[in-house]
């Protein structure tokens, strides 16, 4: 008999023939590509487990050998500039990562709640931090306090009298804003340097900015019949930045009149009461942020840890501000969650310089190690007025979010004012005898801050990715296997075959007990592995019949890479490992 071209759409027929129908080589290829066995199943089954493979085409653009390069993704280096945050709050809805609080009762301004996938997410994320500045240091230990504190800590620290942002009202819609937050701009006429009037808008990237403001000039323009006229650049300055007279003329975003009230100080601070008594003596607040509990417990850390000078102490925790405006998603939200260590130094100008740059250097490998993009990161260093009165230098680190460039992290050299405001505030002594020395001192701190949810958003920002595959487009999470909610999908190759389902089952059974894994069952390969790659699982393992009957190997799927590698069974933890925790 001749040998027979077989295409996918013949195959299964071909496959009901005779088993001495002949098939060129190429078609041998197809067929031991999808890992079907010669002789241990029926020609009915064979058949109908390749029209349901055959019938996506995910699966045969990823397995097909014939032409590698054209199936490799082909990456869209333009995804990340044509994203936006509605896409982002999509995203994190859809696929279970973050949600509006009380979502049914029409939400809550500046609370998010973390979903299924958000939860692992987070605490992945929580994890990998404290293994990094905790576990692995032997200089820092940690410390978990108090939401709310007593109440003269935060008199102490200079919160109750200066923990405050410049809020402004608009006097006809009743809004209010930041008013370090509202930009304003004179709108001046080229011909005649006349300024006309003004512009004012809200924080954005400056190519949103710059939209804004020429829309309301034009608008402006045209209200007083000077249509077309060309003006100057705008000068952009926050309102905190206005004169008074300028107050009364720069129009507020939510009425386009001027109605804007004087900047005036309004404290941040959650206010709540403790036991049975509603009066004065019950007054307390929720902490807004969590290195005050670190600096009150100084002396308790240091004399249980037999820690010396340099040290530090690390902690985890829950922060609420009543932030005027809340925006931009987690990024600014009423209660978050910080991750903070205070290192303790030696007082001395020569001292703490080289202590705040090995705490910049380290910031920065973990969160590049965690998966951030180094091209959306920078530096920004505070100088003069950036400075609060009590540092001797702090430098952010940002990232380029869709909204705009903004600080991710800060680093700052705070000198011993906390130590002294609460040795102060409490009357107890807060220093620090040093054997080598001999000295008695109130150590200085290092203080490296980071938001959780500061960082969660920026990892799914990094990890937002776009390629195209066999001429199909793909839209994935491209998280680093340390972070990612999922860390595997185990697949059975056909869900009605017993033996592959038991096989896989085992395989997750074990897998799960050290990872979070997924199962999945449901479907043509291909759309399971789509399924998996849109929420950033870094590794599908599929169970097929040369598992259960051959080599005792299973097909290991990279997300990125689309790349598929047999491993033995037994050894899927150990290449596993490898891969996500670095060892």
């Amino acid at each position: 008999m001749s040998p027979l071209f077989v295409s996918k759409h013949t195959l299964p027929l071909l496959l009901l023939l005779s088993p001495t129908t002949m098939f060129t080589s190429k078609s041998l290829s197809l067929v031991q590509s999808f890992s079907l066995p010669k002789t241990t199943i029926t020609h009915r089954h064979r058949a109908a487990a390749l029209q349901r493979l055959f019938a996506s085409t995910e699966v045969k653009s990823e397995t097909s050998t014939d032409d590698k390069k054209s199936t490799a993704p082909v990456p869209n280096p333009e995804a990340y500039d044509k994203l936006s945050m509605d896409d982002i709050v999509s995203l994190c809805k859809r696929r279970g990562i973050i949600f509006q609080s009380s979502e049914i009762y029409n939400g809550m301004a500046g609370f998010w709640d973390y979903g299924p996938l958000g939860s692992e997410l987070k605490k992945n994320v929580k994890d990998l931090w404290w293994r990094e500045f905790v576990t692995r240091r032997e200089d820092v230990v940690g410390l978990d306090t108090s939401i709310v504190h007593n109440p003269t800590t935060w008199q102490s620290s200079g919160h109750l009298d200066g923990f405050s942002d410049p809020m402004v009202d608009c006097k006809k819609t009743k809004l209010r804003y930041r008013a370090d937050q509202l930009f304003f701009s004179p709108v001046t006429l080229t011909s005649t340097s006349e300024t006309v009037g003004y512009v004012c808008v809200q924080e954005a990237s400056d190519a949103d900015m710059l939209k804004a403001a020429k829309k309301q000039s034009k608008a402006l323009l045209k209200s007083l019949d000077k249509k077309g006229e060309p003006v100057d650049a705008f000068l952009f300055k926050d309102l905190t930045e206005a004169t008074p007279d300028e107050i009364s003329l720069i129009p507020s975003p939510g009425s386009g009149e001027p109605t804007l009230t004087p900047p005036r100080d309004f404290n941040l601070m959650f206010q709540t009461n403790v036991g049975a008594m509603q009066d004065a003596s019950s007054v307390a607040y929720l902490r807004p942020e969590t290195a005050q509990g670190i600096f009150i417990n100084f002396k308790n850390a240091l004399g249980t840890s037999r820690q010396k000078v340099p040290f530090g102490v690390a902690q985890i925790g829950k922060a609420f501000r009543n932030e005027i405006t809340p925006r931009n998603f987690i990024f600014r939200s009423r209660e978050f969650e910080q991750m903070e260590v205070e290192y303790f130094i030696p007082p001395g100008d020569d001292v703490w310089e080289g202590f705040h740059q090995e705490w910049m250097d380290v910031s920065k490998q973990f969160l590049l190690d965690v998966g951030l993009r180094e091209d959306l990161m920078g530096w920004d260093v505070h100088e003069g007025d950036g400075l609060a009165h009590y540092a001797r230098a702090c430098t952010d680190v940002t990232f380029r979010f869709p909204f705009g460039t903004q600080e991710l992290m800060g680093i700052a050299a705070r000198g011993n004012y906390d130590l002294t405001a609460h040795s102060e505030g409490s009357g107890k002594t807060l220093d620090y005898y040093d054997d080598s020395t001999k000295e008695k001192y109130i150590p200085h701190c290092i203080e490296p801050s980071l938001g959780v949810d500061r960082l969660i958003l920026a990892l799914i920002c990094s990890a937002y990715a776009e390629d195209t595959i066999g001429g199909e487009k793909r839209q994935y999470l491209a998280f680093h296997p340390s972070v990612a909610p999922v860390k595997a999908a185990v697949l059975p190759l056909l869900k009605n075959k017993p033996v592959l389902v038991e096989a896989a089952r085992g395989l997750y059974d074990k897998l799960r007990r050290r990872w979070n894994v997924a199962w999945d069952a449901s479907g043509a390969i291909g759309r399971r592995y789509r399924r998996a790659d849109e929420v950033g699982t870094p590794f599908c393992i599929t169970v097929d019949f040369e598992t259960v009957e051959s080599d005792g190997c299973v097909t290991v799927r990279d997300r990125d890479s689309t790349e598929q590698v047999r491993v033995k069974m037994d050894e899927v933890i150990p290449f596993l490992s490898e891969k996500i925790d670095g060892y």
